[in-house]
């Protein structure tokens, strides 16, 4: 089953490239996440990184349910795509391209979700029940962040950003 999610962003692609691309980095960004590690690198550049992101239930009350993968990722600054294979987790083998475009006024962020479990409702199930909602928090999250760093002074801005942020 493959599925695409996507967002415009009033901010250049290149700033919100450079804000997605480093995944450590997302445990940081990403309220939702909880863990975004490198467990180990590969001689090609890619890593491999263990991912906890909570998927909300009832927001009002705060209930979320931790999903767990581990996935190879590694992106392409030349055509500012970022890409996972799942490794391990209920969605081991999923393959994920994000692809942020240039639109006028800013970008187009999608990220495209190609899921085969051996049992192919399965994946129906993954992608209304987790995948949706979190690629969709994610997606908003990175958004406001680069909005609120290209109103600050464009991508010259988010190299402080970045700074201050890995610093913490």
């Amino acid at each position: 089953m493959r599925t695409t999610v996507a967002i415009d962003v009033a901010a250049p692609p290149a700033l919100v490239f450079q804000l997605a691309h480093d995944v450590e980095r997302w445990e940081l960004l990403l309220p939702h996440y909880a863990r975004s590690r490198a467990v180990g690198r590969r001689r090609d550049g890619s890593m491999v990184v263990e991912f906890v992101a909570r998927r909300v239930i009832v927001a009002r009350l705060g209930i979320a349910i931790p999903v767990a993968w581990r996935a190879r990722a590694w992106n392409d600054p030349t055509t500012r795509r970022l890409r996972f294979v799942h490794s391990a987790g209920a969605t081991r083998g999923m393959d994920v391209t994000w692809r942020i475009d240039p639109i006028d006024g800013g970008s187009r962020v999608s990220i495209e979700h190609d899921f085969r479990p051996r049992f192919s409702p399965f994946a129906r199930f993954v992608d209304r029940a987790f995948t949706r909602p979190i690629a969709g928090r994610t997606l908003a999250t990175f958004r406001a962040l680069a909005e609120a760093v290209a109103v600050e002074g464009g991508p010259s801005q988010s190299e402080s950003v970045t700074r201050t942020n890995s610093s913490t």
